[in-house]
């Protein structure tokens, strides 16, 4: 029951009404039995700044932020972590005690711990191919250089793929080579978003014989490229252990709590 009482969290994001974090979020706040609620906020990017100044005066208790925003809030905090400095985004706010917001990315984070869980690598030294040049491409790209690894990177706009990694031609015959010699292939576009059939801009050659294959993509059922790649023998992590992860470290965040992981992960999988 949603009183006078209750604390509110949210997502920003345009568009924002297929995210599943309010979902997520609202099973972790009922399972530990408290008082918070957590809601999706539609805002328009013209209007950003005036939304984080807005919600923060309204005393919200966490924002998180999804595209296009996540590298526009960033010039509305007044604190910015190293991580979302170094990435260049921020998915979460958390209030900085004085009516305004610190910046941070836990994107990074989150899909590391997808990664542990689901498809274990030793990145010291390996080659991992990401695909995409935006806020998701760069929390993936300093998340894997944290952990040693030679970032290669497919853009249609080189120069954004020299920004996070040494650049690969954005081509299926230089995307399926990367791929061949890559431990590790990374979507990081919306490429798999909608349709049946697997886009024919993403990698296919190469892929299997035990290979890790990730998706930020999530979906009911996972990606048709991800389904492919799986086929070949492939490991897969799906979009949603990413989604998962990234929002508990939120959640810790702005309540000072453990988050409850696995109440939060099927309320994930039913939804």
């Amino acid at each position: 029951m949603i009183d006078a009482r209750t604390r509110l969290a949210g997502i920003i994001g345009w568009p924002v009404e297929h995210s599943l974090s309010p979902v997520m979020h609202n099973a972790a706040f009922a399972a530990l039995g408290i008082n918070w609620a957590y809601a999706a906020f539609p805002v328009e990017p013209a209007r950003v700044p005036e939304a984080v100044r807005g919600l923060a005066a309204a005393g919200c208790a966490g924002l998180n932020v999804t595209i296009p925003h996540k590298a526009a809030v960033l010039g509305c905090c007044s604190a910015v972590s190293d991580a979302a400095r170094a990435i260049g985004a921020a998915n979460t706010l958390v209030p900085d005690g004085d009516g305004g917001w610190r910046a941070d990315n836990t994107d990074a984070a989150g899909f590391l711990r997808a990664l542990d869980e689901a498809a274990p690598l030793d990145l010291e030294g390996a080659d991992v191919l990401v695909i995409g040049g935006g806020g998701a491409a760069r929390a993936v790209a300093f998340a894997l250089r944290s952990r040693g690894a030679r970032v290669r990177v497919a853009n249609r706009t080189r120069a954004r793929a020299a920004e996070l990694g040494e650049p690969v031609p954005f081509t299926t015959a230089a995307m399926d080579a990367a791929a061949a010699a890559a431990a590790l292939v990374v979507n990081a576009t919306s490429l798999g978003l909608h349709g049946d059939e697997v886009p024919p801009e993403l990698p296919m050659a190469g892929l299997g014989d035990g290979r890790a294959v990730a998706d930020i993509v999530y979906r009911p059922g996972g990606t048709p490229w991800l389904a492919a790649a799986a086929r070949r023998g492939a490991r897969t992590v799906d979009g949603l252990g990413m989604l998962l992860h990234q929002g508990a470290a939120a959640f810790e965040q702005w309540t000072g709590r453990p988050a409850p992981v696995q109440v939060m992960r099927e309320a994930l999988a039913a939804a």
